[in-house]
């Protein structure tokens, strides 16, 4: 596993303390925060970029390939991307739980455990990466999502900015948290007579983390659903 989370950290400090004009007066909590976001919103960036690579671009999980079934396809690179996002579960879950709950309740610790087993598992046994990386693609909502803590905490909740994120979140939860994840449900039953020769552990998990994650999603999408309309209904 590969984690420069201490080296992001430290990066997003310095960075803040000289160019974020807030950044010196929040909290220690706040500063805490706004720092783990910082780390959140590179992993995000990366994870997706990479996610987005392997589920609509490379060859590597395509039908087209006939070499072996689709669920037992992997490559060092795959394998990597995979190393990384386990050490930033790892990491942030640390931090969750040593701050509990400054940074997150009990649904944070339930994403990130149930994430970081499941990643875990398809990097250690090369299974399933291809369904591993179309829930990963779910960490493009990230940024708009740190976006808007950061909008909140300078005390820009009034301002244009923070509108245009609350309508971008909406439809990037749509299409990333909710419809993506009916995609990949579909995509399990039509290669369902490959899934089911996968080891039990790792069937168990191609059904049940995003099934959890999805009503998870749901719930969430939900709340910004209301916080949106609320925003608006300000505005008028």
């Amino acid at each position: 596993m590969f984690s420069p989370i201490p080296q992001a950290y430290d990066l997003t400090q310095l960075i803040s303390s000289f160019y974020i004009k807030t950044y010196p007066g929040l909290t220690k909590i706040q500063r805490v925060e706004w720092n783990n976001r910082g780390i959140s919103t590179i992993h995000a960036i990366f994870v997706s970029a990479l996610s987005l690579y392997f589920v609509f671009w490379s060859d590597l999980f395509s039908d087209r390939q006939l070499a072996n079934l689709v669920v037992f396809r992997s490559s060092a690179l795959s394998t990597f991307g995979l190393g990384v996002s386990v050490g930033y579960f790892l990491s942030d879950l640390g931090m969750i739980l040593w701050l509990y709950p400054s940074l997150g309740g009990i649904e944070y610790v339930i994403h990130h455990s149930f994430s970081g087993i499941a990643v875990a598992y398809s990097m250690f046994t090369g299974e399933a990466q291809l369904y591993t990386y179309m829930i990963l693609i779910s960490e493009v909502t990230t940024p708009e999502i740190n976006m808007r803590w950061y909008l909140h905490t300078a005390g820009m909740k009034r301002s244009g900015a923070y509108l245009i994120n609350g309508v971008v979140i909406f439809f990037v939860w749509l299409i990333a948290r909710v419809l993506l994840f009916g995609y990949m449900f579909y995509h399990v039953y039509l290669h369902y007579n490959q899934v089911i020769k996968m080891h039990t552990f790792g069937y168990v998990l191609v059904f049940g983390v995003p099934s959890v994650l999805a009503t998870m999603n749901l719930m969430w999408f939900g709340k910004i659903i209301k916080g949106l309309v609320k925003t608006l209904a300000k505005r008028q």
